[in-house]
């Protein structure tokens, strides 16, 4: 494993303050949304939303479902354009995010159906996480060009780094598709971060998981921000992983903010309580992982 990738001890918890826009000059965020409102055939998916995250923050995004959680994401990734408001990234501001730029500007996204190439091996779908930084074009790649195959070596040299780093070493050469369903998903945060990115958004990252899993994959996540700098935004049904990994929490109800702070803060809000109804017990008495 390279120096640079070595695993510390867990650092303090980085709070986010409230937010202010970025335009205004404050202390810059990794992610800020700016009065986002979105709506589809009349009906309001995203009312007014507007929270700064910190850098270096695990930041949770919860909620019922149909809140507007995953709207919310896609309007940050792009793949939405809001009918008002803006989303800073990196202190670039966008009325509408560019896709083709998510990279550049150092964003990685995973979404919650798995999407590996099942049939090839776990270093490769993991170096596929740098596909857009190569310059060779698809008849060199196919040629084995020398700048093709420099380009091929690099990738897979930094895919190995990250292989090592969430303990995934030991399965390089197996099929993705042979592996366990939580280490899959390992192999997919390992894709995400492959590229290093600033900001890395999570679309519900533990469905489907074992407790034992989701412990597993919860430290993996603490680890990408305590050792590699990352900035984490995920959305998550789990109250419990919740309470246990993030630094803050932004709860949305028929797409509109009622709350964002510390997940003790969250915990006894009764706003929040009143609005998930079946789950009041879980944010009371959830011990978190």
């Amino acid at each position: 494993m390279t120096r640079g990738l070595q695993r510390s001890a867990p650092m303090p918890a980085v709070l986010s303050e409230p937010f202010v826009s970025p335009a205004a000059g404050s202390v810059p965020s990794a992610l800020a949304v700016e009065a986002l409102s979105l709506s589809f055939g009349g009906v309001t998916a995203l009312s007014d939303i507007s929270f700064a995250v910190a850098p270096g923050e695990i930041r949770a995004v919860i909620g019922p479902n149909g809140a507007g959680k995953s709207s919310l994401l896609n309007v940050v990734s792009g793949l939405y354009r809001p009918d008002r408001g803006r989303v800073w990234l990196g202190g670039h501001s966008f009325a509408a995010v560019p896709t083709d730029r998510l990279a550049k500007l150092g964003v990685s996204r995973s979404f919650q159906n798995l999407a590996l190439f099942k049939g090839l091996s776990v270093l490769d779908n993991v170096a596929a996480g740098l596909s857009h930084r190569l310059r060779a074009g698809v008849l060199a790649q196919v040629i084995g060009l020398p700048a093709a195959r420099r380009e091929r070596a690099e990738a897979q040299a930094k895919a190995e780094e990250l292989l090592a780093f969430l303990h995934l070493d030991g399965v390089r050469d197996r099929p993705a598709g042979t592996l366990p369903y939580g280490m899959q998903k390992r192999v997919e945060l390992a894709r995400a971060l492959v590229a290093r990115p600033r900001l890395l958004l999570l679309d519900e990252p533990m469905a489907g998981m074992t407790l034992t899993e989701k412990r597993d994959l919860s430290g993996h996540i603490r680890a990408a921000r305590d050792d590699l700098g990352t900035t984490i935004v995920l959305i998550e049904h789990d109250v419990g992983v919740v309470m246990g990994l993030s630094d803050r929490i932004a709860v949305l109800d028929y797409g509109r903010l009622i709350a964002d702070g510390t997940p003790d803060q969250i915990r006894n809000d009764p706003v929040v309580i009143d609005a998930y109804l079946g789950v009041a017990h879980d944010l009371e008495a959830g011990e978190g992982i």
